[in-house]
């Protein structure tokens, strides 16, 4: 039976049908790994992509042929979790170097691109995807002294909600996680002044761990989620409020 604001002429979300690959850039470490390794409990084939040692494959997430010869090889891809991404320095923006800008948004923005683009249109073909991409709280607030970073994983959000409207009726979802500091190894390098004040701002008083963050990202994943793309999920231990 219909209920208030149900529309019996709206195509049903498909449940994935055949084995489900799973593909998680930045899955040799930090939020990748456990993500990957929480999927894998989920029933999914997983293909971690990383420059880092540990990966399934060794790959560069803007270089748009080595993507796309992943997806060819190990595709198509019923799941991607973007995590692929770097903090970059810590400045003040009249001090910052326009080539660690730039760098910065390679990594985080045009990587986000390069990778949604390859994976998108075998999950339309299927019917069914799930697409994940990594944002943060910084996003929302932009930190002091991390413009590039703050900017850039703001571009993330922006690109995750235009892919979702895009892709509204054709059983992909795409939304965007955006954690506070996580203790992860892409962390160990970020100035100990940003980290200290993101822990002052979060009412829990810690930092995040990659299994809570992969936890969320397991569900978005998941059959389970139905309802909901182009949406933006706090993992931030209080702090977001908005």
């Amino acid at each position: 039976m219909s209920g208030p604001g149900s529309d019996s002429g709206t195509r049903d979300v498909p449940a994935a049908t055949g084995p489900r690959v799973a593909l998680v850039t930045g899955g040799a470490s930090g939020i990748g790994a456990a993500t990957a390794a929480r999927l894998r409990t989920d029933g999914l084939d997983v293909v971690t992509a990383d420059l880092g040692p540990g990966a399934d494959a060794t790959l560069d997430v803007t270089d748009h042929d080595a993507v796309a010869g992943l997806v060819a090889d190990r595709g198509p891809f019923a799941v991607l979790v973007h995590s692929a991404g770097v903090v970059g320095p810590a400045a003040p923006l009249t001090e910052l170097d326009l080539e660690d800008w730039r760098e910065v948004h390679r990594i985080n923005v045009d990587g986000t691109f390069v990778v949604c683009r390859a994976v998108v249109p075998g999950m339309v073909a299927a019917g069914w995807g799930r697409i994940v991409t990594l944002a943060s709280i910084a996003a929302k607030e932009g930190n002091p002294g991390q413009s590039a970073y703050s900017s850039s994983k703001a571009a993330v959000i922006g690109l995750t909600k235009s892919l979702g409207k895009e892709l509204a009726t054709t059983g992909v979802l795409v939304n965007a996680v955006a954690p506070a500091a996580v203790a992860t190894p892409m962390n160990a390098a970020t100035d100990p002044a940003v980290l200290a004040r993101s822990r002052a701002l979060t009412p829990m008083g810690r930092m995040g761990r990659p299994e809570e963050i992969a936890e969320l990202i397991a569900w978005l994943c998941s059959e389970r989620l139905g309802f909901s793309t182009g949406a933006v999920y706090d993992a931030s231990g209080g702090r977001a409020s908005y």
